[in-house]
């Protein structure tokens, strides 16, 4: 049997308690290890905020210490202003979509939505109508009949997120919800996930993914956590083009990375002059240049780099190109080529200024 699902709410027929979550300084230690380190955040009532990171660092123990299923050993965890550090997981007003589904096999779809209402004993007669409600919103409703094993992935996990609805919890929880989708799945479920957002504005999402694409599409805002710390946060925007350390950069989406020294009026590439805008830097300082690949041009143009192809990958649209540039691998993302350079041919690339950031050298990543 799947395993039983996190389903927690209000009383029925209640007002609905604020959302938010706020994490003020939670630790979680595992024999001694620290798998949580002084997480210090707050989601805001009807804000998705995405916790992205690698595997082990630390946003899957954040999202079950909001749920209650890990108890922090410092710090308090906060729903809707309301210290629930201590509190059971089905006194806190939340509901939680995992990448396994956990639907029971044995149920038909309007009786799993219908599982946590019944657990936070619903009125009977509500029941049939917050089930209808649920399954409508997640474009369901015409398969409320069916068994689980009768419905695609696709399919299930809107059955999961319907049931998570169906309490009308104040915070959403959502663990690597489509981690088990295809692709063309995971689009369209994105797409989904959007549409219910803008249709529950009052519920806080916090979201745990290792996708960038899921977290650059869906949040409002994005945590970047590894090694057991919050590295960085912003909205989508922000980290992608303006990130401020070398994680940020690599981690949320793709980036060269290049070694430079500032100059008075730029930075300087090995012997390449390159004009940029430097910030605070003083001149003679090392930094790193952040440079996307499609923010990098095949050709000459405002800071030229010079190098030879080392690979060019197809990739529909565009083409990839691996360019060693001094030493320095450099990658471009152009736009589909009629003929694309060959392995050791000669290029040039280049990038105009207002697309380099400079990352200063022993900026904390903590």
């Amino acid at each position: 049997m799947a395993a039983r699902p996190a389903v927690a709410g209000p009383a029925a027929g209640a007002p609905r308690p604020a959302g938010g979550i706020r994490f003020d300084e939670v630790s979680v230690a595992y024999g001694g290890t620290t798998v949580l380190d002084r997480l210090d955040l707050t989601v805001e009532p009807g804000e998705v905020v995405a916790l992205l990171g690698p595997s082990g660092s630390g946003k899957t123990t954040a999202l079950r210490a909001v749920a209650g299923f890990v108890r922090p050993a410092a710090g308090r965890v906060l729903i809707g202003g309301e210290d629930v550090t201590d509190l059971p997981p089905h006194r806190r007003g939340i509901g939680m979509v995992v990448q396994s589904y956990a639907l029971f096999p044995h149920l038909r779809v309007e009786q799993n939505v219908a599982f946590g209402l019944k657990a936070q004993k619903a009125p009977r007669r509500e029941i049939p109508g917050r089930v209808a409600e649920a399954l409508e919103m997640t474009g369901m409703a015409g398969y409320a009949r069916r068994y689980p094993r009768e419905l695609s992935g696709g399919q299930q996990q809107r059955v999961a997120i319907a049931r998570a609805l169906a309490i009308r919890p104040r915070v959403l929880l959502l663990d690597e919800p489509l981690s088990a989708l295809d692709a063309q799945l995971r689009s369209g479920m994105l797409a989904e996930l959007a549409r219910l957002h803008r249709e529950l504005p009052d519920v806080s999402i916090l979201y745990v993914t290792h996708d960038q694409i899921e977290a650059l599409t869906l949040a409002d805002r994005i945590a970047v956590m590894d090694k057991a710390r919050l590295r960085d946060v912003g909205t989508p925007q922000e980290l992608y083009r303006r990130p401020r350390t070398e994680f940020t950069a690599s981690f949320v989406g793709n980036a060269n990375l290049l070694p430079v020294t500032v100059t008075d009026g730029g930075a300087r590439l090995d012997g390449t002059e390159l004009t940029l805008d430097t910030g605070d830097a003083l001149p003679g300082a090392a930094a790193t240049l952040c440079l996307r690949p499609h923010l990098v041009g095949l050709g000459e143009g405002p800071n030229t780099l010079r190098g030879r192809i080392t690979e060019v990958q197809w990739r529909g649209a565009t083409h990839r190109l691996y360019v060693d540039v001094g030493g320095h691998r450099v990658m471009a993302d152009v736009r589909e080529l009629r003929e694309a350079p060959a392995p050791d041919e000669p290029v040039a690339l280049h990038f105009a200024p207002e697309d380099g950031v400079l990352l200063a050298a022993g900026v904390s990543d903590g």
